[in-house]
Formats: structure tokens, sequence, C-alpha cells
């Protein structure tokens, strides 16, 4: 990539994240997309319209793996946005949810989240400069019946970031986060939600909800 204004999207393939990737190749921003699945190589394809270049990683976010895979291609560049917003929830009571599907939202709500934010913002704080978004949710605000884990990792990002805004705030690094209600993505069809009330209730317009948070930071 040519240097240049850099942005970094997790949870890029789709929804939120791909329309935050959008906003930034509109602004000119050199982009590093990352998504667990191979439709962000057709993301980086249709952003590459915008003439900026785009690279795209196929990584799980929820393994150390697969983070540092994403760390590896940033290499030493600098970042000028970093887009934290890769997620997925988990329908049906807790009790009766696979262990392993269970820690996998987990692992990739928290886990790969603020691992992500250490090493990264940590480069950011170095060079004095960079703005970070998390995608947290409203959903961390009320504890979520039938969504007990989703809803406790959100309620653990709102938290970290808000924290994590005034640790930073002398540092040149600015911290925001978007805390959104039910927004029209893949979310509801990969946590096997389809068919409750929250997955067919009317949504929120992900374009609409990533200019909130890009407008914000």
């Amino acid at each position: 990539m040519e240097n240049g204004k850099l942005a970094v999207v997790t949870g890029a393939s789709s929804g939120i994240g791909k329309e935050l990737a959008k906003l930034c190749a509109r602004d000119g921003y050199e982009l590093v997309i990352v998504a667990d699945e191979p439709a962000i190589e057709q993301a980086a394809e249709a952003l590459q319209s915008h003439h900026v270049a785009v690279e795209a990683v196929e990584a799980d976010l929820a393994t150390e793996e697969g983070a540092n895979q994403l760390i590896a291609r940033i290499g030493d560049r600098a970042i000028d946005l970093l887009f934290l917003n890769a997620g997925r929830g988990l329908g049906r009571g807790f009790i009766d949810q696979d262990w392993p599907k269970a820690r996998r939202v987990i692992d990739t709500n928290i886990t790969g989240t603020v691992y992500l934010a250490h090493r990264l913002g940590r480069q950011m704080v170095r060079r004095g400069r960079g703005r970070i978004l998390f995608t947290g949710s409203i959903a961390g605000f009320m504890p979520g019946t039938f969504q007990a884990v989703y809803n406790g990792t959100k309620a653990f990002i709102d938290s970290f970031a808000i924290a994590l805004r005034h640790e930073l705030k002398d540092s040149g690094v600015t911290v925001t986060v978007l805390m959104p209600g039910a927004t029209q993505t893949r979310f509801f069809e990969r946590a096997d939600m389809m068919d409750t009330e929250i997955g067919t209730q009317e949504k929120d317009n992900p374009a609409d909800v990533a200019k909130d948070g890009y407008d914000a930071m």
C-alpha cells in the first residue's frame, strides 16, 4: 500500500462494518478490512471502486492467531482510524446453548476486541494520534433474557470503551463507542434468532448506524 491515511475495520464483510469501510473509502482512506469469511474479498473488490487501496484479511478474531494475522498485515503502518466492530451473537437460553458456540461469542466480542485494542492502541498512543471506534450496543445496558451471553459481552465493551476513553484523554488518541439498537444485518441469521421477537421486529439501516458512529469519532 502507498503511504496515506489508513483505516482498519474489523467485521467488514457485511452490516455496520461494511458500511463503515465505505465511509472510509469515500473519504480517501486506505483500508485494511477483516472478517472470518471469504465474503471479505468481495467487500474489498467493491470498495476499490472508490479508487483507494484495500487489503482484505480473512481471519478469525476469536483466536489470538487470527488477531495476530491481522496485526502482522498492518505491520508498522500508522493507523489513523481503528474500527473494532467484529461481533457475533447466539440465541436461546444460556443453559441450552452449546458451550463452544457461547465461548466463541465471548472470545469474539470481548477477548479478540480487547486484544486488538491493546496491541494496536499501544501503537497509536506511541505515535500520539488516531481515533478508535468500538461497536458496543444498547443491549449492554439491559440484562437480555435468552441473550445473556451477548448482552453481557456488550455491557463489557460499553464499559471498557468509556473507561479507555478517559485513560487516553491526554494521549492524542480518541475513543468512541457506538451503541446501536437492532440493526438490519446478518447478525440475527448467524445467531439463529430470525424467529425471535427481536429477530422479526423492524430494524435500523446499517448505513445510517455506521454514519452516526463515523461522524461521532
